[in-house]
């Protein structure tokens, strides 16, 4: 190990032995938690719709008679209570830190169950939100849960580095829409995922189409996609193409997700319930 040396292994271009043994900085969950699975719904921009595929994701694996749970690391956007109809903020006892369930049993934490109000602004710097996940994490008695979904924030920064390095994430699902930058947006996410080693279980575009009321044609309102296309390139399956659909907006808007046609998200389950 040199005299320079940060302890960031993957961002190091030196050979030396420290390297080979990259050491392993993932914090082991609380004594109240048991989480099987955790999988990562990530892009590389922001205003894609992640929080409404990890929503979706949440809702199709739990009436699976799964036991999932929504760990929403976007930290200074957070939506995912708001989706799910959660309004009474966070509680805790002797074990530790509560989540909040939705009408399924969802378990969920958010840094807007612990704000005095919903439209509090969150003005903390990086490692202070870092800080914030890891205490998700490890402070939070989750129970026994079969699937947590981390809902990440926009982009490749501190809090997509602080999940990768200190959660045991089993695979990331990337979302994207189809509009020419597509093809930055997926790469983004893929490269930095392949750089900490994690792996991809595929792409979801949101935004996919519309369908006319009237005829049920579907009409691609950006475009034609190109997601066949990078994912033939990065090697990794399409999961789901999720329609502008005003239904699902007035699900969000009503804390209703649940209610969702779950079929949008049915291949992507899967992929993820064949995970080892």
């Amino acid at each position: 190990m040199s005299e320079s040396c940060n302890g960031n292994c993957a961002s190091c271009s030196s050979n030396c032995a420290s390297k080979e043994k990259p050491q392993d900085l993932r914090i082991p969950c609380g004594p109240f938690s048991n989480v099987k699975k955790v999988i990562g719904v990530v892009s590389g921009k922001g205003g894609v719709g992640k929080s409404l595929v990890t929503s979706m994701l949440a809702s199709a694996m739990q009436a699976r008679g799964n036991s999932c749970a929504v760990l929403d690391a976007d930290v200074t956007g957070p939506s995912i209570p708001k989706s799910f109809g959660i309004t009474e903020k966070a509680k805790a006892d002797e074990s530790g830190l509560l989540p909040a369930e939705s009408k399924t049993g969802i378990k969920i934490m958010s840094v807007n169950l612990l704000l005095e109000t919903e439209d509090s602004p969150v003005v903390w710097r990086g490692p202070v939100i870092s800080g914030v996940i890891q205490q998700f994490w490890k402070d939070v008695a989750w129970g026994d849960v079969d699937y947590m979904f981390v809902d990440m924030p926009p982009g490749t920064g501190d809090v997509s580095l602080t999940v990768f390095q200190n959660l045991p994430v089993d695979g990331i699902v990337i979302v994207t829409t189809p509009q020419d930058l597509v093809t930055m947006i997926v790469k983004k996410a893929y490269n930095m995922a392949k750089l900490m080693n994690i792996p991809i279980l595929g792409i979801v575009e949101n935004m996919s189409y519309a369908v006319c009321p009237d005829c049920g044609k579907k009409i691609n309102i950006f475009g034609e996609s190109k997601i066949d296309a990078v994912a033939a390139e990065l090697g990794v399956p399409v999961l789901a193409r999720i329609p502008m659909d005003p239904k699902n907006a007035s699900l969000v808007d009503k804390g209703a997700i649940e209610l969702c046609d779950d079929e949008y998200v049915k291949d992507a389950v899967e992929e993820i319930a064949k995970m080892k």
